[in-house]
């Protein structure tokens, strides 16, 4: 049994992914935090019993003795949490999108001495995580692309996570920067998107939308579209199972669900 505690316990994401888990035969919910808790015990939705829920990391960690964090908070957040999770030598499996590649190091560093793995995941849809590995395999033979990355009005940054882990593991396979064509004439600032590495990352936001991103592919003659979507949030749940399943039997920082899945 891995007991787990959810960092974000009350946000949506949060709320899902704990009711998700406590449907799991061999995973045990055992508590959560979260800045605007003001209960002792909640219930988690669909009926998965009563699990305490405080706004202190640390205290609920000591009271209630995870094995697993998932968090599923805020990136000024999320990395708090992961230190004071690896301090306890519990593993962080974390959703949190824009965790800022510089603290990638520091993680690794914290989860070696801890003896314990951490698992980062841009997104944890298995359907993404494929996309995420075609177009890699389409890097190593196409050398013009752009993402198009669409989510729901609530999400905080941009572009997503996701989208910026697509098109470094896309340079990556690729050998180097994308052909970028210039723009001579911009009527509108920031029409073309950011830029990494050649690949144009344009940003969409609207009430309506979940999850969503194209990669774009262009060569002489012809186009590539790569698509996947997540139209509800229960996309999300069976890749934190698997990580959640996972994290025990590794060591160090785990970077992408892909990992876990045998695919990088």
């Amino acid at each position: 049994m891995t007991n787990v505690i959810i960092a974000g316990a009350l946000g949506r994401m949060g709320r899902e992914m704990s009711a998700g888990l406590a449907k799991e035969a061999d995973i045990d919910v055992v508590g959560g935090v979260d800045p605007r808790a003001s209960e002792e015990n909640v219930e988690l939705a669909g009926g998965g019993g009563r699990i305490p829920v405080g706004v202190d990391l640390e205290a609920m960690i000591q009271r209630v003795h995870p094995r697993v964090m998932v968090d599923f908070t805020h990136p000024d957040a999320a990395m708090g949490n992961i230190r004071v999770a690896l301090k306890n030598k519990v593993s962080p499996v974390v959703g949190t999108s824009g965790i800022k590649q510089e603290y990638l190091a520091e993680i690794e560093q914290l989860a070696n001495e801890a003896g314990v793995a951490a698992v980062i995941v841009p997104n944890f849809a298995i359907g993404a995580n494929l996309m995420l590995h075609f177009a890699r395999i389409a890097s190593k033979f196409l050398s013009a692309a752009e993402i198009i990355e669409l989510h729901h009005d609530g999400k905080v940054d941009a572009p997503s996570g996701t989208a910026v882990a697509t098109a470094r593991e896309m340079i990556a396979a690729h050998g180097g920067d994308f052909d970028d064509p210039p723009t001579t004439t911009v009527l509108l600032e920031g029409a073309r998107g950011g830029v990494e590495g050649g690949i144009h990352v344009h940003s969409v936001r609207l009430p309506g939308l979940v999850a969503h991103q194209e990669v774009i592919f262009g060569g002489p003659g012809q186009i590539l579209t790569l698509r996947h979507d997540s139209i509800s949030r229960e996309s999300f749940l069976p890749g934190v199972i698997l990580a959640v399943k996972e994290v025990s039997k590794r060591s160090g920082l785990v970077y992408g669900l892909d990992r876990l899945m045998g695919l990088a």
